[in-house]
């Protein structure tokens, strides 16, 4: 197990459901039972609380606590930018994520693949509760 994957999940200071949340959504991996709610306040196009409630591996424990914090106070725009990049990273060998996102290299690299679906999960959950915004 490496380190720095517990040393991210450890950080649960969004592990919270929000009681005023705007947008919501839950998801459930299939193939290892992980669940993942995330609710968010959203306000003029921008993130400014994420909270994040789930039974999950450390993988996806990890991912969602470093996504809930970079997502505060960014654009929506600028968030499904960085879900892009995440659903297409394990495909894609070429890509990288931009500097604004380089701690996602610590989660998402070759190393982690067998683990992309604990991974990605609180991405496609992020991108179900925002999914009124990718019409826009």
């Amino acid at each position: 197990m490496d380190l720095e994957i517990l040393k991210i999940a450890s950080n649960t200071e969004n592990n919270k459901l929000l009681t005023n949340y705007t947008h919501s959504s839950k998801l459930k991996n299939a193939l290892c039972g992980d669940d993942m709610k995330i609710s968010l306040k959203i306000k003029k196009n921008a993130i400014l609380d994420f909270g994040y409630q789930g039974k999950s591996c450390i993988y996806c424990q990890a991912s969602v606590s470093l996504l809930s914090r970079k997502s505060i106070n960014k654009s929506i725009k600028s968030i499904i930018n960085l879900i892009k990049v995440a659903d297409i990273f394990f495909e894609n060998n070429n890509i990288n994520f931009s500097k604004e996102w380089r701690d996602f290299n610590k989660l998402f690299n070759k190393k982690n693949k067998p683990r992309k679906e604990c991974l990605k999960l609180p991405f496609r959950t992020l991108s179900k509760a925002l999914k009124e915004y990718y019409e826009k």
